[in-house]
Formats: C-alpha cells, sequence, structure tokens
C-alpha cells in the first residue's frame, strides 16, 4: 500500500510539474506572436499613436474601410473582431492603455451588442495565454465563473481552450504562419457576389439598460481625453424588429444612429454584414459627418 501510494505520489507530482513545463512553454510562444491575430498584435506592442482606432463586432470588423481613414490622413486601424462582444473590446481597449498608445478617437460599433454584456468565449480565449503576463487581463476576468481554474491550475486554460489557443496555434506561431486579420489595417472586405443569410429577425434582443462594458469604454475614454463616437451600423432593408435601434437611441442616446444610411440589399453580404461597397458608402458617411473629410 505504501509503495502505491508513493508511486501514486509520484505520478501526481511528474503531472503537476508537465504542466507548469507546458504553461511555461506555451505562454513563452505566444509572447513572440504578432502576426496571428489582433489581439496579439496588441499585446506585443508598445507606444503607439493612432488618431482612430475601431472597435466592435464584425460589424466593426467588415463596415468601417481603414484605408479609406488613411487616405485622408487619419493614422487608423481597424481592431474589430468578428464574433466578439463588448467584453472583448473594452479589454482590448484597456489593453492599448496598458501599453501606452497614444488615441484620439475611438469609433465603437455598439448596438446588437448591447443585449448583453457576457464574454464571447471564442474570442476572449485569445487572451488566456497572457493571463499572468497582464494585471489587466487579469482583473477583467477575476468576475468570470471559472476564473480561479484558469488562474491557478498551470495549463488548464491551454487544454479547456485547445481548439482556440492548443497546441495547432502552437504550431502554427512556431512556423510564423500569419492570418489575415491584419490585412487592410484590420478591415475585412466582404465580397459582393457571396450572398449570406438576406434575412433577420431581431424582435426579441433588448439593449440592457446598463452594459457594463459599454460603460467601462465610455470611462476609459474620458479618464485618457480620447473623443468616444459610439455608432450603430447599417442592416439589410429585410430586417424584422428593426425598432430595436429605436430601443438602443432611447436608452444610450449619445449613440449615433446609422442603420438606415445603407439599406438597400445589393449593398450587403448578410443582412448584418455590408458588402465592401456598402462598407465604403458607409465609411465615407462617418468620415464626413465626424471628421469633415
Amino acid at each position: 500500500m505504501k509503495k502505491f501510494l508513493l508511486f501514486t505520489l509520484k505520478i501526481l507530482i511528474s503531472i503537476i510539474v508537465l504542466a507548469v513545463v507546458l504553461d511555461f512553454l506555451y505562454t513563452t510562444v505566444y509572447l513572440q506572436s504578432t502576426n496571428r491575430g489582433k489581439i496579439e498584435d496588441v499585446f506585443n506592442s508598445k507606444s503607439r499613436k493612432y488618431d482612430v482606432i475601431i472597435l466592435g463586432s464584425s460589424r466593426a470588423n467588415n463596415h468601417f474601410v481603414a484605408q479609406m481613414f488613411e487616405e485622408k490622413g487619419l493614422k487608423t486601424f481597424n481592431y474589430g473582431m468578428s464574433g466578439g462582444h463588448l467584453f472583448e473590446a473594452s479589454l482590448l481597449l484597456k489593453l492599448m492603455i496598458e501599453r501606452n498608445y497614444q488615441i484620439k478617437n475611438v469609433i465603437l460599433e455598439a448596438d446588437l451588442n448591447l443585449s448583453n454584456d457576457h464574454q464571447a468565449e471564442g474570442i476572449s480565449a485569445k487572451f488566456l495565454p497572457y493571463l499572468h503576463k497582464s494585471e489587466v487581463i487579469r482583473k477583467h476576468f477575476e468576475q468570470e465563473s471559472d476564473f480561479n481554474e484558469l488562474y491557478y491550475i498551470p495549463f488548464y486554460r491551454y487544454i479547456k481552450y485547445d481548439t482556440k489557443i492548443g497546441f495547432r496555434e502552437i504550431f502554427k506561431i512556431v512556423k510564423c504562419e500569419r492570418t489575415s486579420a491584419l490585412d487592410n489595417l484590420g478591415y475585412y472586405p466582404l465580397v459582393r457576389h457571396k450572398k449570406g443569410n438576406m434575412k433577420n429577425d431581431i424582435v426579441n434582443l433588448k439593449p440592457l439598460p446598463h452594459n457594463k462594458y459599454y460603460e467601462e469604454i465610455k470611462s476609459i475614454c474620458k479618464a485618457n481625453n480620447i473623443n468616444f463616437i459610439a455608432v450603430m451600423t447599417p442592416m439589410c432593408e429585410n430586417v424584422v424588429g428593426m425598432n430595436y435601434f429605436d430601443k438602443v437611441k432611447k436608452t444610450y442616446p449619445e449613440i449615433h444612429n446609422y442603420e438606415n444610411v445603407v439599406v438597400e440589399n445589393k449593398y450587403f453580404s448578410s443582412c448584418g454584414h455590408m458588402n465592401d461597397t456598402g462598407a465604403r458608402l458607409f465609411t465615407a458617411i462617418i468620415l464626413r459627418d465626424f471628421f469633415n473629410k
């Protein structure tokens, strides 16, 4: 019995040591990653200067043509993340401040995501390699139900989110495989000839009366003298429940409603996402209205 317990103890210690070593190795690799995604790009950078930063979900990523801002003399990057919520947008802005970014304007796509204040696991997982390397990230995740396991159990976060930050991603970082996430200054154009779902029903969607992460973004901008521009972006003409945007405006009167400035289906790749032509029309309106360009 004594030998069995001793053997079991050795196995347990070996597993813990292996987990600690693997955690260290994976994290070290992520600390060298700069061309895989927007989160790594921000984390492994410092002291950048921007006239305009764009934040939000795919409806930011696909709707704001960063090159058009640049052509008007505004140094810009689109940090919209497909599938992301305001949870991730707020954290990304906090990281920029932690990295001493100098930002004049933040444009936030704030419409559909105002209806929730939870994380988008597929996106938030990409912050987790840096959980022990950033006070900002640690504090942002502290209130999450699985924080203790993620923070205190070595290698657990890499196992739990293996499909996002596990071995395959590590292998691609080591091989220096880049993605398209940072192309076009972060803007991801959708092609005209590929049509997605051209019907959308948002009747049951309701904006939260106080979205924690939206308010965080506002507060961060105010504290750092950043001009905060929150906008609702267009949806196609087939949407059912468009009064959602009226509800947003009533709850958050400072948000500018642009949901109807581009409506024809020919400008959309899917009902909630404009194609490149529509995005360029929309971006031109934003440049005119907020930057006199």
